[in-house]
């Protein structure tokens, strides 16, 4: 929608009340200055910079969890495509995003995710992959995958910024981009983990805070009216049961849609890094269990609250089409008079929160997949950490910069790739990740079949897609299929956990039983150690010295 048609939807209010907007979001710039000063002293350290000397607690690591999940893209994209579309029933995704994409992953992968990658000494995905499946091959490769496919990623994390707040703050949506994007680059670089743990923690009080205050005024509104816009919904055939029109095809059905997006959205987080990295640095079994009450909470409220008011976006205008969908949850805040300049500040304050605390543990994981499994494995740095600090911080803050210029310039390939990065990185990793972490016959091979199986997959279905959709030219095709990402990125994650048992089979492949005794013994009972132990790493002499004769050894504080 141009610039007029804002400016027609905020006539109902002052230009003089604008302060409001500009008062709000300068109190949050003021916020993340006062991380930077906090935090600009702890990060001392490789290990420090990157997983906070594992010594993160439960209600920062959950809400870290939580706010990585949930980006722009929810509150505008999903919710305002999803529930024009499907209504009610777009809550589903919500709830299960929640109770499998939270709850379920915190009982299956953060304990023995924590355990594992702390007696192999490692503080990244690839350098757990290059230590459980011994192939240095393999960090490297997985490094180079993690950089690429985030950057067309955390380029998506701005997009649905730059519209509501261009017509709340009245400047051009690139002035926005540039200062998260600043923001964000500043406080990675001098605060690291912990300046991106207690940002997080910060950008998640104000979703929570801002989902109560956006629902309670949109139930107010006469076009919601309180339950009554529910029964409303439900009676148009949007409800929480859709009702499926004539003439749809398959993979166009409500239930279909519904169900495809809860596993791409649900699942896909299991495995890729910057979800993963938060049980990497997460304190002890204690800050576990309170994490995964905390997390699933928050995500159920930010899941179910963000489609909830996606929903509605039929009750403001019954008739929209498709094609209108996208800027739909904008326009829709936008005529609601009861949003005051001073609300709809606090709105963009939550929807840049948003994209800020998932950017920013992008940004880290994609930093470090460069410093630390490229950069150091293979400059001769191995035990410099000042120089490798030093490298992974400038990382991050070119990293930040470098998708706020794509997401400006908006470059069609780019674009492209942003709607399959999620589901093919997560299709690469998933089989590898959840098999190293639980089986003792996973091997390497397995690894290389997930990965060389999921991209050849993802590029043929996209063909595929493109080609059964309409798409005639090579762009024509691509833009087509892409349209098909969630089934795609589910297909290749259920392909990764069926072909990579294949590896099973190569029994000269089996890691060295020093290094299945590392990763699957459990008689180290680091989960009930003091505080102050889990502040320490483990040592390079402890580690290799781990596994006695009887192949178990305790170790000395």
């Amino acid at each position: 929608m141009s610039n007029q048609v804002n400016a027609m939807l905020l006539m109902a209010r002052s230009n003089s009340d604008r302060w409001q907007a500009y008062l709000v979001f300068a109190l949050y710039v003021v916020a993340m200055v006062v991380v930077v000063i906090v935090t600009q002293k702890k990060a001392k350290g490789i290990d420090a910079y990157l997983i906070g000397n594992r010594s993160v607690g439960a209600w920062f690591s959950a809400f870290g969890y939580g706010t990585t999940y949930f980006s722009a893209v929810v509150f505008v994209g999903y919710a305002g495509t999803f529930g024009g579309n499907i209504g009610l029933s777009s809550i589903w995704i919500g709830i299960f995003n929640g109770l499998v994409g939270s709850l379920l992953a915190w009982i299956i992968l953060a304990e023995p995710t924590r355990r594992m990658t702390q007696r192999l000494d490692t503080n990244t995905m690839p350098g757990f992959f290059e230590k459980r499946y011994e192939s240095r091959n393999l960090r490297l490769i997985t490094a180079i995958l993690i950089f690429v496919l985030l950057i067309p990623y955390s380029t998506s994390v701005y997009q649905g910024v730059g519209y509501l707040c261009e017509a709340v703050f009245g400047i051009d949506f690139k002035w926005i981009i540039f200062i998260m994007a600043i923001l964000t680059g500043l406080y990675l670089f001098v605060g690291g983990y912990f300046a991106n743990a207690l940002s997080n923690f910060i950008q998640g009080i104000i979703m929570l805070v801002g989902v109560v205050v956006m629902l309670a005024l949109m139930f107010a509104s006469k076009e919601v009216n309180g339950f009554e816009g529910l029964k409303r919904l439900t009676e148009m055939g949007y409800g929480m049961v859709p009702k499926v029109a004539d003439g749809v095809g398959f993979l166009d059905r409500p239930g279909i849609i519904i169900m495809f997006n809860v596993f791409l959205t649900s699942f896909g987080v299991w495995a890729v890094p910057q979800s993963v990295q938060k049980f990497y640095a997460i304190k002890d079994k204690s800050a576990i269990n309170k994490g995964m009450i905390i997390s699933t909470v928050f995500a159920i409220i930010i899941g179910v609250s963000a489609y909830l008011n996606g929903s509605f976006i039929r009750l403001f205008n019954p008739d929209i089409t498709s094609a209108e969908l996208k800027n739909a949850v904008p326009n829709m805040l936008l005529s609601n008079p009861l949003f005051t300049f001073g609300v709809l500040g606090f709105i963009c304050v939550l929807i840049v929160s948003a994209s800020m605390s998932t950017l920013s543990s992008v940004a880290l994981v994609s930093a470090s997949s460069l410093g630390v499994d490229v950069f150091q494995k293979y400059s001769g740095r191995k035990d410099d950490d000042k120089v490798v600090a030093i490298v992974v911080r400038s990382l991050s803050f070119v990293f930040v910069m470098l998708s706020a210029i794509l997401a400006i310039l908006e470059i069609n390939g780019i674009v492209i790739l942003m709607s399959l990065s999620w589901g093919t990185l997560a299709g690469c990793f998933i089989g590898p990740y959840i098999y190293g972490l639980y089986s003792k016959k996973a091997t390497k091979t397995g690894v290389y079949i997930s990965i060389i199986s999921c991209l050849v997959t993802t590029i043929v279905l996209v063909f595929v897609f493109g080609k059964l959709g309409g798409g005639s030219s090579f762009v024509g095709l691509l833009q087509t299929g892409v349209k098909r990402a969630p089934v795609i990125g589910t297909i290749v994650m259920a392909q990764s956990m069926l072909l990579t048992p294949i590896g099973f089979f190569i029994k000269k492949e089996v890691p060295s039983e020093e290094t299945l005794n590392l990763c699957f013994n459990k008689k180290e009972n680091w989960e009930n150690s003091s505080g102050s132990e889990n502040n320490e790493d483990f040592s390079k002499d402890t580690v290799e010295s781990f596994n006695d004769s009887d192949g178990v050894q305790q170790i000395e504080e």
